[in-house]
């Protein structure tokens, strides 16, 4: 029966990971027609500067985010001091803060015209720039330290994870040993904890090349900027799918490098619960430090931010609460919302198909279809945009072959690509979360059932679905936070005369106006918060 299951529903499979992965294939063969004004053009000029711009940035967020993130992640995973227990959620917050809006709030603060320069001057009389130095945040430095305050929490999480699930044996052998916990922590965490830091610079690596309001704020060319550039100012869209297949490059060269540094690393240690008794208790002093690196990345990242976004919506609530707001907000919402119920019903078809499957070609489809979530914004519009185009050409011209008026741009010109980009950019969230929780059912349950005469449809139905409604859950609202989060696919694939909140807000943030938008802000960060408030929640279940 579940032989018979999987031959006639591995074509369905493989056909939902052909649509997911069309983009990619349709990207590629853009990129390789020939176009020579353009490309050559940008290939004389300005290209190197941008890759060179783009691969320093890597490296700088990456750097900057490992080292922001380490110490928090070994105090809140191994010691124990006053308001250690809040402190190790909330260190997760920044994820929620959109990057161009952190940009902006601290180039607002550090500007020549900025309340810390003009506090500069008064105090020491200064009354011209030539009088004194004061670092330019609008650099390549300024974007690589905005993006470090707002990415740290991804190496942070898998560290502090990776802290906690060492053996406590080995952490007892060095206390024996007469090891100090910085002597631990240097030569027995930090090298266990190897993989899943080389997973967090990784995503932070990826999450940097895919930047681009922040990069376009800072006014710092980068590739991302470099698409979005070519494709709307030169109209040029060849170029552009050749300047995305650059950082289609550069994305699976850093996901290649952190496979190929990990690949003769094997790590066996019993996992065990860790209790008070285990933590090294923090003297006054330390207790003292270790409260005031915490709180002070915590205000950089979220607080102040947060704060000042507060205040503007506050002074500007009366101009911000209009129908334009309701309308933007219902376009978010609606959009974020058929985004994560299509991931959610692909990603738990993908995975029924895999789990019932005795085939291993048949896991192919969901490692396909998981593909998408590498492929930056700017560069997934591109992907999506050329098959899209060439199908609306078709139907119309299908139309006037009937004779019949042709409906136009029905797919490109409707929030149909939008909808289409956001599935093939998430749906990997959705298929690691229902993978997961599959992972919780035992195989002795489809045994059991179809031993008992239900068929796979009522198995998935009254067995699966029941005990994968927490992991879809999951899964949806991680997808419905991200799609009111995407900004550079929203921008190039929206349709005329659409918005939602994040390209409303980043309109105002380009035209130094975030006060008119800060209320749609402050709902994009709210809503971000609550993943990480169920996160934390189930990361507190798992640790008891």
């Amino acid at each position: 029966m579940i032989l018979g299951l999987a031959r006639s529903w591995s074509l369905t499979g493989y056909a939902i990971a052909a649509l997911l992965v069309l983009p990619l294939f349709a990207l590629i063969l853009q990129a390789a027609q020939p176009d020579e004004a353009v490309f050559g053009h940008l290939l004389s000029t300005v290209l190197p500067t941008y890759i060179s711009n783009s691969l320093w940035l890597i490296l700088w967020v990456s750097i900057g985010s490992l080292l922001l993130a380490l110490p928090c992640a070994w105090l809140m995973a191994r010691c124990e001091f006053v308001a250690r227990r809040y402190l190790q959620w909330a260190l997760l917050l920044p994820l929620a803060m959109p990057a161009y809006i952190v940009a902006y709030v601290y180039t607002d603060l550090l500007d020549y015209a900025g309340p810390v320069q003009t506090w500069l001057r008064s105090v020491f009389g200064w009354s011209s720039p030539q009088d004194y130095f004061f670092p330019d945040i609008r650099t390549l430095g300024g974007a690589a330290c905005v993006l470090s305050l707002v990415l740290f929490p991804y190496i942070y999480l898998l560290a502090r994870t990776a802290f906690m699930e060492q053996s406590l044996s080995l952490a007892h052998a060095s206390r024996i040993m007469g090891c100090s916990p910085w002597q631990s922590f240097w030569r027995l965490s930090l090298p266990m904890a190897r993989p899943a830091l080389a997973v967090g610079v990784a995503l932070v690596a990826m999450e940097t090349a895919a930047d681009f309001a922040t990069v376009n704020y800072f006014a710092v060319p980068t590739l991302t900027t470099a698409v979005y550039d070519t494709w709307l100012g030169y109209g040029n869209l060849t170029a552009a799918a050749k300047l995305s297949a650059i950082i289609l490059l550069v994305v699976f060269s850093l996901i290649g490098m952190e496979r190929f540094a990990r690949r003769k690393q094997q790590l066996f240690q019993k996992q065990s619960r860790i209790q008070a008794s285990d933590l090294y208790r923090l003297s006054p002093v330390q207790t003292l430090f270790a409260l005031g690196y915490c709180i002070t990345l915590l205000v950089l990242a979220f607080a102040l931010p947060s704060g000042i976004l507060l205040s503007y919506a506050i002074d500007y609530f009366e101009q911000s609460w209009d129908p334009i707001f309701w309308q933007l907000s219902v376009n978010s919402l609606s959009l974020a919302l058929i985004t994560s119920l299509v991931c959610c019903a692909i990603a738990l078809i993908l995975m029924f198909i895999r789990r019932v499957s005795p085939r291993s070609s048949d896991a192919l489809p969901s490692r396909l279809a998981s593909t998408g979530y590498a492929l930056p914004g700017t560069v997934l519009a591109i992907g999506v945009l050329v098959p899209l185009t060439l199908l609306d050409f078709a139907i119309n011209d299908v139309a006037d072959w009937l004779g019949m008026t042709g409906p136009g741009l029905l797919l490109t010109g409707s929030t149909v690509a939008l909808v289409f980009a956001f599935c093939v950019r998430f749906v990997a969230i959705a298929i690691g979360s229902v993978e997961t929780s599959y992972k919780r059912i035992s195989p002795s349950l489809d045994m059991v059932s179809l031993t008992l005469g239900q068929s796979p449809r009522r198995l998935l139905q009254r067995v699966h679905l029941p005990l994968l409604t927490k992991g879809l859950f999951a899964g949806a609202l991680l997808v419905f936070i991200e799609s009111m989060k995407e900004l550079p696919a929203a921008l190039l694939l929206r349709p005329i005369g659409f918005e939602n909140l994040a390209t409303y807000v980043f309109q105002f943030v380009s035209d130094e106006k975030l006060e008119h938008g800060a209320l749609p802000a402050i709902v994009i960060v709210l809503v971000g918060l609550v993943p990480l408030i169920y996160l934390n929640r189930s990361l507190e279940q798992d640790s008891r």
